[in-house]
């Protein structure tokens, strides 16, 4: 899909602002509409937050906050879909369960689910000064290598990483691979999607080829889009927390090794992806984006967006269609879809 007219505003209008907010859980299933569209279910379980319009198929026409009721993130306006992969813990015997999510620091109180950025720079620029503009209708984008099993495999993809939190505050360090230590408060992981945009196409058939990383440097050392993606847009970021801690008096492995498996069955660490399907109401992201709010939401608000109450949140639900354990009260002895712990490339 492309878009000709989004060339030009990306490149002329400005920005000013660092946007923070929280999505609560919408629904946890094996969906996956962006990768495997139409399947019911889809190859590995995944966490679902935003509009409830979410659906097996999410058509790129798809008129997201026309068919959503309600989204499950704190600004009103925005409709999209943001997805991970979910996290297990396997047992010394084998068998597996689900580790429940966490709300973030500043939102407790929410229904697990992710936060959610979007950035113009640096996160610790207040400066904000690159000039950017919101994705539009149709946009999409997929970040990870579900079959990565080395650091060489997954060191293509910058920022995907893990952080064992020993205290609730804590943001590092960072490692790319599962912590083999037993975390306090529990583990986060964080996801930052790339941000130079090919100026043509709002998706890929790989969801990942009409976007990419700066040439040189990194996004947060302000490093210059290749030829090929010229356009700079805002960095999206997720950050998700995961109650590993209600693990940490069973039995851990003896060798050394992270007892945490993800839903398609790797044990490194290393397959960490994530999804993202725009679907704010209209022009709301832009106005946002055009408002200095540096982590500020009473300075987000002059933009005219309306934030949601945690309880307004938490209540918007959307029911499972794929009717499984996914081993939420019990213990599996396979991964939903049948997949087992994965620890080197060749246990596929």
């Amino acid at each position: 899909m492309r878009c000709s007219s989004f060339f030009a505003l990306a490149l002329a209008a400005p920005a000013s602002a660092i946007v923070r907010f929280h999505c609560s859980q919408l629904v946890v299933e094996r969906l996956d509409p962006l990768v495997s569209p139409g399947m019911i279910p889809s190859p590995h379980v995944h966490q679902i937050v935003g509009g409830n319009s979410f659906n097996a198929t999410m058509h790129p026409e798809k008129d997201m906050p026309g068919e959503s009721t309600c989204t499950t993130c704190q600004f009103s306006e925005d409709f999209s879909n943001y997805w991970t992969a979910v996290l297990y813990f396997r047992a010394q015997n084998g068998t597996y369960k689900r580790v429940p999510q966490l709300g973030n620091n500043q939102y407790e109180k929410a229904n697990g689910g992710l936060t959610i950025y979007y950035m113009q720079d640096a996160i610790y620029d207040p400066a904000q000064k690159s000039k950017v503009t919101a994705f539009k209708p149709g946009f999409r984008m997929f970040i990870g290598d579900i079959n990565a099993r080395s650091l060489s495999e997954a060191s293509r993809f910058r920022y995907l990483t893990y952080t064992c939190m020993d205290t609730w505050t804590q943001r590092q360090p960072e490692t790319m691979a599962f912590p083999t230590k037993k975390c306090k408060e529990g583990v986060m992981i964080t996801l930052r999607f790339p941000t130079c945009w090919d100026g043509k196409n709002l998706d890929s058939p790989d969801h990942m080829s009409h976007m990419s990383y700066p040439e040189t440097g990194t996004f947060e050392s302000g490093g210059p889009c290749p030829a090929t993606h010229p356009v700079r847009m805002s960095q999206v970021m997720y950050e998700v927390l995961w109650d590993t801690k209600r693990f940490n008096d069973l039995d851990w492995p003896t060798d050394g090794s992270s007892p945490w498996v993800w839903s398609f069955g790797d044990a490194t660490g290393y397959g960490n992806h994530a999804d993202y399907v725009f679907g704010w109401k209209g022009d709301a992201l832009q106005r946002i984006l055009d408002t200095p709010c540096y982590f500020d939401e009473p300075a987000c608000k002059k933009s005219g967006a309306t934030l949601q109450s945690l309880e307004e949140m938490n209540n918007c639900r959307l029911k499972t269609v794929v009717h499984e354990d996914i081993g939420s009260d019990t213990w599996l002895d396979a991964l939903p879809g049948g997949f087992q712990a994965q620890y080197h490339p060749g246990d596929f």
